[in-house]
């Protein structure tokens, strides 16, 4: 293959894993819209277009297999597909978890915890995976250590917000069996929500991690 079609694939893998990674935000954005407006049809929109992300993982695998296969690349350009494959993994998972608010949004009541603010979550994943995708656009090492920082007052808020929803069940006093029962899942679909959130930065510092590893050649964000 011609030196400069295979820099074209490269760049042309580059382009696609950023296209994916927009395509699963809008996801995880419409995820927690259905959250907020407790929209089910939107909820069920975000389950039923997950096909689509699982498409683009596969055939972006494929295309990362092809250059590993027929290119034997070395270097920094192995290391660049490399990366790129397992961006690809964590930005599928993270979509996995969108459906999952989707999932959460058919019957979710948050306005029973009025004080845990899952959208205020839900914005700070989505500035955190805004921010890894960008530093892997750019080949930004900065930007990859921004991410691995914000990643603890993310987990600061999911903390904050899951020692709020035990203090409020525990203030809250009802001996209705029925209603003590709506309570218990209300509290389970939250605490999933906010476990959920936290795991979304968790990937967003992962890609983070592989980009800094692609750039550098450094595993100190890698664990």
């Amino acid at each position: 293959m011609p030196r400069d079609d295979y820099q074209r694939q490269l760049e042309s893998l580059r382009e696609d894993v950023l296209y994916m990674g927009e395509v699963v935000a809008e996801r995880l954005r419409m995820g927690l819209d259905a959250l907020e407006q407790q929209d089910e049809a939107l909820g069920r929109e975000v389950i039923d277009r997950d096909d689509e992300v699982n498409q683009l993982y596969l055939d972006l695998e494929q295309d990362c297999i092809d250059l590993l296969a027929l290119q034997q690349p070395v270097a920094g350009d192995l290391r660049f597909i490399a990366s790129s494959f397992k961006i690809i993994t964590d930005l599928e998972r993270i979509a996995d978890l969108a459906t999952n608010l989707g999932g959460y949004a058919e019957e979710a009541r948050y306005e029973v915890f009025p004080d845990v603010d899952v959208q205020r979550i839900g914005d700070e994943t989505l500035e955190m995976l805004a921010m890894a995708m960008a530093a892997y656009e750019d080949e930004e090492p900065e930007g990859c250590f921004g991410v691995a920082e914000r990643d603890d007052e993310l987990d600061a808020l999911c903390e904050n917000a899951s020692e709020i929803i035990v203090r409020d069940l525990i203030e809250k006093e009802t001996e209705d069996r029925e209603e003590v029962e709506d309570l218990m899942a209300d509290v389970s679909r939250l605490l999933l929500t906010v476990r959920d959130l936290e795991r979304v930065g968790d990937h967003a510092v992962n890609v983070a991690a592989r980009t800094l590893y692609m750039v550098e050649n450094s595993d100190e964000l890698i664990y």
